[in-house]
């Protein structure tokens, strides 16, 4: 069985000393978090997420950030209100509503780190992306949590379901690739390409990084002597590069 408490990990001991609000996570999320988000850890960061239920994750993301970020966190249901503690702010409304996401990002954001722990309901989840990766600063992630409801029906899943968030998400590795495209009617150019630095899949949850940056360039260095090229994003009915 798992081990709480009493080890260096901050998630897990938090686990093990929760109050009252009741926390409900994936526990393999508790080893994931600190690679992830350790970095931001006592930064000055703008984060939100999407989620509050019995409000166990408002303390543990408190104590772990510390007292110089911004913690917002939103539901759609009016007593998680009650739930916000000094330092933080709870907002209401519907995640799968992007005028409100869009009001929200406006007082609150943008934001270093989004986390997606709300419905889970595959048009929540995309709505929700759509509406606030324009509100993620460059450098930030953006976390869908329990992405293992692609695969429910009773969610808008299953398996290979084109309307799932875990496609959406396969697409996006698709579109952080356009750059390379040879074929410009089926697969053009994709803005996101100059946006999407990394995708990263694990066990239900997907972790898109956000990195502004210009179209790849490719580097021969010999004797010393580099030379940039940004030849392979040009060449036309490719067999190959080499």
């Amino acid at each position: 069985m798992p081990r709480f408490g009493g080890n260096s990990n901050y998630f897990r001991d938090f686990a093990s000393r929760t109050g009252d609000r009741m926390m409900l996570k994936m526990e393999h999320y508790l080893d994931i978090y600190p690679r992830l988000v350790g970095h931001l850890r006592g930064q000055d960061i703008s984060f939100l997420e999407i989620g509050v239920y019995k409000g166990g994750s408002i303390p543990m993301w408190k104590g772990y950030f510390g007292p110089s970020a911004h913690l917002t966190f939103l539901d759609i249901d009016p007593a998680c209100l009650q739930l916000a503690l000094p330092g933080t702010t709870v907002e209401i409304g519907d995640q799968s509503d992007p005028d409100f996401l869009s009001r929200m990002a406006d007082r609150r954001g943008p934001f270093d780190l989004i986390i997606d722990d709300g419905g889970h309901h595959m048009d929540q989840q995309i709505t929700s992306f759509n509406a606030l990766w324009p509100r993620l600063n460059d450098g930030g992630l953006y976390i869908v949590e329990d992405t293992h409801t692609s695969y429910w029906p009773g969610f808008g899943g299953g398996f290979r379901e084109p309307a799932s968030f875990m496609e959406f998400a396969k697409d996006l590795i698709d579109r952080m690739h356009s750059w390379y495209t040879d074929q410009d009617d089926a697969f053009p150019l994709h803005p996101l390409a100059a946006e999407i630095g990394s995708i990263r899949f694990y066990d239900s949850m997907v972790v898109i990084e956000k990195h502004m940056k210009e179209a790849p360039i490719s580097i021969a260095a010999l004797d010393g002597q580099v030379r940039c090229s940004r030849k392979m994003l040009q060449v036309r009915g490719r067999k190959s590069i080499f």
